[in-house]
């Protein structure tokens, strides 16, 4: 038996077409530069804008402490602040869209930009934050599990006993080498699948996958070039909370606006 009723034969656009992953790019110690320097000049450019997002990240890190030492739950200030820098680029979420702007020429103000934040909620983003939501339980599980079993028989009430058990003890010096150990594999995991996912999901119509994909290639294929570029984020974040956070109104932003300068030459655009 023979068909000849039309549509017989399945038109060839109506194929099941298999999604492209972007392609990544090749990079040197020179990209990283140019992108400080690109991301420095964003910066300059808006200064109060981008400084208020500095401002709110170092806001939350000093209620984020506060509010564990008024709760009681002086073990988790150490855990807490290695975890901070891994929140940090959803807070550079509105950095990323000032430097695709820019880039472009276009004018924005605050509601330009505070609407787009709002519309990630909606978009793949919201993946993202459900895997750095669980990349963080894991360390905070881990690191209060080492804390029982290392340092079982020490006991602090406050920060300074906290602080004293763990930088002078036998048992504390133990414990920061595994939870040091600990927590350097999770940041590497969570820095090696956001640091090129995060700006091309608000950049791109891509499924958080793909982007996740899509960003440990560029790690993988970049290994020296990326691993410095985390040192650089590590060490600038992290001396940014010395002086009360305060200097994360300055150095977030300029980070922020790099990360997205990075992305672009880690990533080609789209043809066509």
């Amino acid at each position: 038996m023979t068909f000849n009723g039309k549509g017989s034969t399945p038109p060839g656009d109506l194929t099941p077409q298999r999604a492209t992953m972007p392609e990544v790019n090749t990079l040197t110690g020179e990209d990283i530069t140019a992108s400080l320097k690109a991301g420095f000049s964003d910066f300059q450019a808006r200064p109060l804008m981008s400084g208020f997002f500095g401002l709110f990240y170092a806001v939350f890190g000093i209620l984020s402490v506060w509010s564990l030492v008024w709760l009681g739950k002086v073990w988790m200030v150490i855990p807490a602040a290695v975890a901070f820098p891994l929140i940090a680029p959803f807070a550079a979420a509105g950095l990323y869209e000032m430097s695709r702007r820019l880039q472009k020429g276009d004018h924005f103000g605050w509601p330009e930009i505070l609407t787009v934040m709002v519309q990630q909620r909606n978009r793949e983003m919201g993946w993202m934050a459900f895997v750095t939501l669980f990349v963080l339980w894991v360390w905070f599980y881990q690191f209060r599990t080492v804390l029982v079993i290392v340092l079982q028989d020490s006991s602090f009430s406050d920060l300074d006993g906290f602080f004293n058990t763990v930088f002078f003890t036998p048992e504390g010096w133990t414990f920061l080498a595994i939870g040091t150990c600990a927590g350097a594999f999770l940041s590497a995991v969570m820095f090696t699948v956001t640091v090129v996912a995060m700006p091309m999901l608000l950049d791109r119509d891509i499924d958080f996958i793909s982007a996740m994909l899509t960003s440990i290639r560029v790690v993988k294929e970049n290994p020296a070039v990326m691993l410095t570029w985390a040192a650089i984020i590590a060490v600038v974040l992290l001396a940014s909370l010395v002086p009360a956070f305060l200097g994360l109104i300055f150095t977030l932003p300029i980070l922020g606006h790099t990360t997205w300068h990075l992305y672009l030459r880690a990533v080609p655009p789209i043809e066509g």
